[in-house]
């Protein structure tokens, strides 16, 4: 195989991944005048920002003029169990009304009250209603006006194009390789840096939100080219999914439905998150009904506890149903239906009437909806500078989901999109600055691509047996089962001895038929991130001996000071995962002063 054989071309900058994050790295990539393209894994706008329903974290101060910055980085600090990359919490908490206000002028359509401002609704762990929103719709919106903006610029769009493996020269980034999923033909971009917005790798879990892109591809890459990983222990399970029908189970239901005022309860009717507030959150959240219905009525600065941090509420549904007082398909009731009027909800929350009306046949304004936790989110993914968004190989950067060091031992909702347009940003800047500084030209390895090309298409070589689906399946049975929302080390050194065996028998899978839109040979090749992407997630686990924001270990239920100071780091040193503690970056003392005050 010559390198003349593949489908070439040449760039600065490439973003792979078209969410929130990539649109908004390459629009400023692009604006700083480098050559830049947009690779995109399924259509453009197919994008897991969508899901973000309920809004955007921003300390804009509309609702309560008494937020800022201030408050909104010392929930952001708290919510992550003071595992955040302060400095990145900082720039967060800082650049996110502006980000907001961007993407109005470049066409966004908030909702609004009266006075004209842009509207915020409360969500879980936001000490101020803060999210500015369009319906349940915003990250629907996200996406349609960024979309629309990078395409107004002309920037370079490859849709259905999925990129397997990064490219290095003397350690710097050279390139990127990967197919075209209609035709199956390969296809080289040489560039200068990359910019990763993959997102995670919730595919690996049998019940999650995340729809079939989530493979864990940025990640995966990030690691066969030395990057770093971190936090990678830290997976959420969103407390809200649909959980019946079994054909819409893990379908998400938006926080926005506990911030317009639905309450969770159990079989008997109780509302039972006022038996699971922890210490960390009692001075600021209702501990009664009667407390929890007067701050209802009159919106007094306090949160019920159905708008705790999400691994709070989460836990909280899962031991409900452990004791016996969740409904028969394993979940909990979600109800606004007694709280609110018809005519509200179908306005605030059209998406999750239809939703439910179409899918369940359950109508929200009636009835109240049937729920429990799903695999969501990832906190951890590649280490990235806070700053500049650089990994730890040059020429290599990363934002969104796929890079770790903003949301700690748990995310906020909200946080996620404003993470994209804050982070995204900042990627796409920076890597177009590198590029711009990188003295020499860059060569790309023939007999590198030439080794991709021959490991992609063994699948249909292959004399084994082996069967994609199944081996995907027994992976999602695996970490759902050992390396869910509980979990004990026993249960952990099983699922990475699953995992091992996994590997092993994806060097037996067979592919029939041709390269051309082949799911098998697409899933195949997604294999390779999901049982890294796994095998990290359970290494880290392991490593983490102590219960912390989306990682629970009934073994070690506390929380431990002395992981309160480090970071789990995940590296990989000739071609097997190695782990490391390493400690927090030091926090200056104004912002320490910020965590301490109580109001």
């Amino acid at each position: 195989m010559a390198e003349e054989k593949y489908e070439t071309h040449e760039y600065d900058v490439i973003v792979i991944g078209a969410g929130g994050a990539g649109l908004r790295a390459a629009v400023e990539a692009s604006a700083q005048g480098v050559k830049t393209a947009l690779v995109c894994k399924s259509l453009l706008g197919k994008a897991h920002t969508v899901m973000a329903e309920g809004g955007i974290a921003a300390a804009m101060g509309n609702v309560y003029p008494e937020d800022n910055w201030k408050v909104h980085f010392r929930d952001t600090m708290r919510g992550g169990k003071l595992l955040s990359n302060w400095r990145m919490a900082q720039i967060h908490a800082q650049e996110s009304p502006d980000r907001v206000l961007e993407l109005e002028e470049w066409g966004a359509l908030f909702d609004r009250p009266k006075d004209g401002l842009i509207l915020q609704r409360d969500f879980g762990g936001h000490r101020y209603a803060r999210l500015a929103h369009v319906g349940d719709r915003t990250g629907l919106e996200m996406i349609r006006t960024l979309q629309q903006h990078a395409v107004h610029k002309g920037i370079d769009v490859y849709m259905e194009c999925n990129l397997q493996r990064l490219l290095t020269d003397a350690g710097k980034i050279s390139g990127a390789f990967g197919y075209w999923r209609e035709s199956g033909k390969f296809i080289l971009f040489k560039c200068k840096a990359v910019v990763l917005a993959t997102g995670g790798g919730g595919k690996a879990w049998k019940v999650t939100s995340n729809s079939w892109e989530y493979t864990g591809d940025g990640v995966t890459m990030a690691a066969d080219v030395g990057a770093d990983l971190m936090d990678m222990e830290f997976m959420q399970f969103h407390p809200t999914g649909m959980v019946w029908p079994p054909s819409v189970r893990g379908i998400l239901v938006t926080e926005g439905v506990r911030g317009d005022g639905g309450t969770l309860k159990n079989t008997k009717g109780e509302r039972f998150m006022f038996n699971y507030i922890p210490e960390f959150f009692k001075v600021e959240t209702a501990e009664t009904e009667k407390e929890a219905d007067a701050w209802y009525e009159d919106k007094k600065n306090r949160r019920t506890p159905d708008l705790l941090p999400r691994d709070e509420v989460a836990r909280a549904i899962n031991s409900e149903v452990k004791a016996g007082r969740g409904t028969e398909h394993g979940g909990v009731f979600l109800d606004i239906a007694s709280r609110r009027s018809a005519d509200y909800i179908q306005r605030r929350l059209p998406s999750m009437y239809h939703q439910f009306k179409e899918l369940a046949d359950v109508d929200i304004t009636k009835e109240a909806m049937e729920v429990g936790p799903t695999c969501h989110y990832a906190m951890g993914g590649v280490r990235v500078d806070a700053d500049t968004t650089a990994a730890t190989v040059p020429g290599l950067f990363a934002a969104g989901e796929v890079a770790a060091g903003l949301h700690g031992a748990n995310r906020l909702g909200g946080n996620s999109l404003s993470d994209l347009l804050v982070f995204g940003r900042r990627a796409g800047l920076y890597a177009a600055e590198y590029c711009k500084a990188l003295k020499g030209a860059l060569a790309v390895n023939t007999d590198q691509v030439n080794a991709f090309a021959r490991e992609m298409l063994a699948p249909f070589e292959s004399k084994g047996s082996e069967n994609p689906y199944t081996i995907h399946a027994d992976l999602q049975e695996c970490m759902q089962d050992l390396v869910g929302i509980i979990r004990v080390e026993s249960e952990l050194k099983k699922a990475l001895e699953i995992i091992q065996q996994l590997k092993q028998r994806t060097r037996n899978v067979k592919i029939e038929g041709n390269r051309q839109y082949n799911p098998g040979w697409h899933l195949a090749l997604d294999l390779h991130s999901l049982l890294g992407f796994s095998e990290a997630a359970t290494l880290a686990a392991i490593e983490r001996k102590e219960s912390r924001g989306g990682h629970t270990r009934d073994d070690y239920p506390n929380t431990d000071a002395k992981f309160a100071k480090v970071n789990v780091v995940v590296r990989k040193k000739n071609g097997e995962f190695a782990l490391s503690q390493e400690p927090l970056p030091e926090m200056p003392d104004e912002l320490k002063a910020l965590l301490e005050e109580k109001k």
